[in-house]
């Protein structure tokens, strides 16, 4: 009985054996005759496929997205200015000033204004912010990485910046219109959107190029409030130009601030295209954004601080 089960026992494991080296030879021979994977075929769907513009509004689709989701991003640039004007309004709407020759009241004032201080926000001291924080976190290392060109990373976010201002002048006018009657003609809004797109990159440019400059992600938010806060005060923003003295004129008058703010002034008390827009505040954005990007090409940094090239 003790030799007849070892003997079963023994042919048990050799069948065992047979059967595992029966399968091993099957998945062997599956694998060899398997065809290569083959890489999926381009389509015509990817945005590098379809040229450089198409892959920069695939980069400002992306960035817009994550601005819109940033909570302060939200706030700062679109309900910020919103909570400004309806508090400029309720308190001080009822006095006059005079803008360019024209006796209105503060509330026609505040209208451009704020607009002026919505733009710089959205396409100055976000930027600064931003670009800083993605640098000293490594995000733009990692992004200049990709075989995607610098042009389109940096386009894309323009075109990002250009439709969160544009969003934020659109919540502007409309809120201004129905709440308060202040109100602009037809060609001095097509004005008002030639002005906002130059200074929109104007100082889309100034932030790529005061970014740069910011030692780290935690200097940038004083940074900012102690470039845009004086300006404000002194470009037409919060206190009418009328009110200032001429040495605080002469000194707005150098900074970009001040002409944008004026040119948009400009379209609130007139109804022509021609008289809404002046072409030396165009010059002088023109001016700054030229002499930004120049300063950028020569010293923006893709690294975080201390990392050697």
């Amino acid at each position: 009985m003790y030799f007849l089960t070892k003997r079963l026992i023994r042919m048990w494991r050799a069948r065992q054996a047979q059967r595992a080296a029966a399968a091993t030879a099957v998945t062997t021979e599956s694998v060899v005759n398997t065809p290569p994977p083959t890489r999926p075929r381009d389509d015509g769907r990817s945005a590098a496929s379809r040229g450089p513009l198409a892959m920069v509004l695939h980069e400002a689709l992306y960035d817009l997205k994550i601005s819109l989701r940033n909570p302060r991003a939200r706030f700062m640039g679109i309900f910020f200015p919103i909570v400004l004007l309806v508090v400029f309004i309720g308190v001080f709407g009822n006095h006059h000033t005079t803008v360019d020759g024209h006796n209105v009241a503060l509330k026609v004032f505040y209208v451009p204004g704020i607009l002026a201080m919505s733009i710089v926000v959205n396409a100055y001291a976000s930027l600064v912010i931003l670009i800083s924080g993605l640098r000293e976190t490594g995000v733009l290392k990692r992004r200049r990485a990709t075989p995607v060109p610098a042009v389109v990373l940096i386009g894309g976010q323009a075109f990002a910046t250009v439709v969160t201002t544009a969003i934020t002048a659109t919540v502007l006018l409309v809120i201004a219109k129905l709440l308060y009657g202040v109100g602009m003609a037809g060609p001095a809004i097509l004005a008002v959107a030639c002005i906002t797109l130059i200074g929109t990159l104007a100082f889309a440019c100034i932030g790529y190029a005061v970014s740069g400059l910011v030692g780290s992600q935690d200097a940038a938010q004083p940074t900012v409030q102690m470039t845009m806060l004086p300006l404000w005060f002194i470009s037409g923003v919060f206190i009418p130009i009328a009110s200032l003295s001429t040495g605080l004129k002469d000194v707005a008058d150098f900074f970009p601030v001040q002409h944008l703010a004026n040119s948009l002034h400009l379209a609130s008390v007139h109804s022509s295209f021609g008289s809404s827009i002046s072409v030396t505040d165009v010059l002088v954005l023109a001016a700054w954004a030229a002499g930004a990007a120049a300063f950028c090409a020569w010293r923006f940094s893709w690294l975080p601080a201390g990392v050697s090239r």
